[in-house]
């Protein structure tokens, strides 16, 4: 990104408080500020470094009162933090490639839209449906029959098995694999285990992003969904026929068992563990390594522990075993 600080304002119907002809060609850290670099400023703990950052330009809230003299010249707009956000989206669109690289495979009978991005060794299987503005990185694999929707950017490495299919405005991270056999295996008298065939699919629908390293399975039969809005961390295990209701969060290390399904707008915890067959209500929050075990139908609440339970019992009773040691002594010295 090049341009001048008049131009990036107006971009943001903002407004220039100092040098407006400043020629910004850099993003950075506040704290880290250089001459032809813009930074922001929304947290009250950076306020310090706006005295002495040698950005050239600093996005502030329009509403923000300073009690020094500030060296940068400000953007001042409705929200620095959104406004710096689009910022990202504007210089990470200049970033992306266009065209076919090759060597690749592109089946004959696939369907590419318009403006595709297709990195060197990526695969495209047969009967594909790729749609407008995707960009598909080097070294990624679409099975036979996968549905990719518009604006959709798969990063290298990810795998997609066949039939799964991917909504429009979407983000999926490196090495991430999207319809890989889910955990189905049937005990034999001798004691051994029997495959069970996973022939169903996972759908995804639009403007979900999944982190790297992560693991949705397909189903046995049926879908494993994840609806839209859904933002996955790295490192996350979304096993066969599960559920992810719409604009869930879930942070890393998160384990969701087959078949369970999460309600919409919840917010999940690191490495939190949901035991199969359940189901969690709407907008609930799960606080990190906790272990779900039953169905939560509540709506709304905050939730916390191993078993779970609402959170501030949780903490109370967290509480309590911190005393537990002095209580036994007690106890014992009395010889009760």
């Amino acid at each position: 990104m090049r341009a001048k600080v008049f131009e990036i304002a107006a971009m943001l119907n903002g407004r220039v408080e100092g040098d407006g002809n400043i020629i910004l060609d850099t993003i950075c850290k506040i704290e880290e500020g250089k001459p032809n670099g813009l930074s922001f400023l929304s947290n009250p703990i950076y306020l310090p470094y706006i005295y002495q950052t040698q950005a050239g330009a600093v996005l502030v809230n329009e509403t923000m009162v300073f009690d020094k003299p500030v060296m940068a010249t400000l953007i001042r707009v409705p929200d620095a933090y959104s406004a710096f956000t689009r910022i990202l989206e504007i210089a990470q669109d200049q970033q992306h490639k266009t065209g076919i690289e090759q060597p690749c495979f592109i089946a004959s009978d696939a369907d590419l839209g318009k403006e595709v991005y297709v990195g060197a060794f990526a695969y495209i299987g047969s009967k594909a449906k790729i749609g407008n503005n995707v960009k598909i990185y080097p070294q990624v694999f679409l099975g036979d029959n996968v549905e990719v929707g518009d604006n959709t950017i798969l990063y290298s490495g990810v795998k997609v098995y066949s039939d799964c299919k991917i909504g429009c405005n979407g983000i999926i991270h490196a090495s991430t694999v999207i319809g890989g056999d889910g955990f189905g295996h049937a005990p034999q008298p001798d004691g051994s285990y029997k495959k069970i065939p996973q022939i169903g699919n996972v759908v995804i629908e639009d403007n979900v992003e999944i982190g790297s390293n992560c693991s949705i399975d397909r189903a046995t039969i049926g879908s494993t969904i994840i609806r839209k809005g859904v933002k996955l961390d790295n490192l996350i295990q979304i096993a066969h026929n599960a559920e992810i209701g719409e604009n869930t969060v879930i942070a890393a290390q998160t384990g969701v068992s087959g078949s369970t399904k999460l309600g919409k707008q919840c917010k999940i915890g690191g490495q939190v563990g949901f035991a199969g067959h359940i189901a969690v209500a709407d907008g609930s929050q799960i606080g990190g390594q906790s272990g779900v075990t039953r169905s939560i139908t509540e709506t709304n609440k905050d939730w916390f522990g191993l078993p779970v339970m609402e959170k501030r019992e949780a903490l109370r009773i967290s509480l309590l075993l911190a005393k537990l040691p002095e209580l036994f002594k007690k106890v014992k010295d009395q010889k009760i």
